[in-house]
């Protein structure tokens, strides 16, 4: 079974509570072997709960032009309009993040005085590097520059001014640069952790955001090239038919970089439910309805696209009752849904799809953006790895002959937003290209009015660090 399965062990018993952030077992604790493997599995499980709760999601959601919601817990709406406060709790990836860099810092500073093989060492430290990285890419886009710790700390109150952009940069890259020295691989039963291929991948995905809309950018070059070193592992591959990517029996496989992985009823994830259709019932329970698709989401995909069902299907069928779905609809128990983490095999409502954090498909569009920019218009390679992920879907157009420069770079650009909805891309990718206000404005339906601005690019620092924390200061305008 392919299943990250030492990491439920680690989180359903007490050794994992001896990994406080106050830092209380400090001299007792990190001695042995096991030890070392429980501080790993601690950082990989508080990244987990990042991925598997669904306010991360609901952001990249609700503050693009994909999703769109209602009701339900009161700073839903004000989020989804631009009326966000540092109060709103959806905003707030910053105590998370920060648990995760700590028990990453825990593993980097504590494994190598811990007896254990050089091998397995240099590998547990390699792996809290990417996820301290994977951690801080996400503070940087959401926030800006941020707190760089990276030691272990005695609380989460932390008390240090923000670096900048750029220092945070810097250590993300240096640490991806480290965590490439990981294997290609793993044995089945330990399948999920971070690998050279993800350490890659992931600093590729680094390079384009540097990019963002620079014309000429080094970035640009650098990012290509790192995508292309993942191909040149000639382990990853497209499954033939997309929703393949997102069935059970497949977690684990060719087309994953990184996933965030589940298991059924054990140790799962709710999206399934929280973004089903609401009222409708699913397993486990009724569908949350937390946020919908978007008919400008819904209208961009075309009719022969085999994308469009999965992830926003236009009927429902459970118990042997078929239910039809509008984009367009107000009756929000009719409404479509982002359904490709439903698990119709759960008994309890938790489901065990993975988040696929990076699939095959994004180092594809990494490169094929990539070389466009590098070499201002698409060259044969750029346009073989955009062209394997469109007819992928059944689409075999545009041709090559319609491309330049700038109509590629609007093609790549679709692409991503119609191949990855719901992966936590597209708040991501209209920051990095600068279209996020005209994405939002564009995007009105069932009463929006979004009173998005510039200040906007950045969410707020949440009001409860800045509490505790007086070095740390408040994004502008907030």
């Amino acid at each position: 079974m392919v299943y990250f399965s030492w990491i439920i062990a680690l989180t359903s018993c007490k050794k994992l509570d001896l990994f406080p952030v106050n830092n209380l077992t400090r001299n007792t604790y990190y001695k042995t072997p096991e030890d070392a493997k429980a501080a790993i599995g601690a950082a990989y499980a508080q990244l987990s709960t990042i991925y598997r709760g669904g306010d991360f999601m609901f952001i990249d959601l609700a503050t693009t032009d994909d999703g769109a919601t209602f009701a339900g817990i009161g700073d839903r709406v004000p989020l989804w309009n631009y009326k966000i406060t540092p109060e709103n709790q959806f905003i707030n990836q910053y105590n998370n993040s920060y648990q995760t860099i700590q028990r990453s810092n825990i593993v980097i500073e504590h494994v190598p005085l811990i007896p254990l093989s050089d091998a397995l060492k240099a590998q547990y430290i390699a792996e809290a590097k990417f996820i301290r990285a994977l951690s801080y890419f996400n503070l940087v886009r959401l926030y800006g520059g941020v707190p760089l710790v990276t030691t272990e700390t005695k609380s989460l109150d932390i008390d240090v001014p923000r670096a900048s952009v750029d220092e945070v940069y810097a250590l993300i890259e240096q640490d991806l640069k480290d965590a490439e020295a990981l294997p290609v691989s793993f044995p089945a039963e330990d399948q999920g952790r971070a690998t050279k291929g993800a350490a890659k991948g992931l600093l590729a995905k680094v390079y384009l955001t540097r990019a963002g809309t620079t014309a000429g950018s080094p970035y640009w070059t650098l990012a290509a090239s790192k995508a292309k070193e993942v191909m040149d592992l000639k382990i990853y591959d497209l499954w033939e038919n997309y929703a393949d990517a997102f069935s059970l029996a497949n977690k684990g496989g060719k087309e994953f970089i990184f996933e965030i992985q589940s298991k059924t009823d054990v140790l799962g994830s709710t999206m399934g439910r929280l973004y089903g259709v609401r009222s409708l019932p699913y397993a486990g329970g009724a569908g949350a309805g937390t946020c919908r698709v978007t008919p400008s989401l819904f209208n961009s995909y075309e009719s022969a696209d085999t994308r469009r069902e999965v992830n926003a299907p236009t009927t429902y069928t459970f118990g042997g009752t078929t239910y039809t779905l509008s984009a367009t609809t107000t009756d929000v128990t009719r409404a479509v849904p982002f359904a490709k983490y439903l698990d119709l095999t759960s008994t309890t409502g938790i489901g065990g799809k993975s988040f696929p954090y990076m699939r095959y498909s994004e180092i594809l569009l990494i490169y094929a953006e990539a070389l466009n920019e590098a070499n201002n218009g698409p060259n044969a390679e750029a346009y073989d790895a955009y062209k394997k992920v469109h007819e992928r879907a059944d689409l075999t157009t545009p041709l090559l002959s319609t491309f330049d420069y700038l109509t590629f770079k609007n093609a790549v650009w679709l692409e991503r937003r119609l191949e990855f909805p719901a992966e936590i891309q597209r708040r991501f990718d209209l920051l990095r290209t600068g279209r996020l206000i005209d994405a939002v404005k564009s995007e009105t339906s069932f009463g929006r009015v979004p009173e998005i601005q510039s200040f906007h690019y950045l969410l707020p620092i949440p009001q409860a660090v800045i509490n505790s924390s007086p070095s740390v200061e408040q994004n502008p305008d907030y």
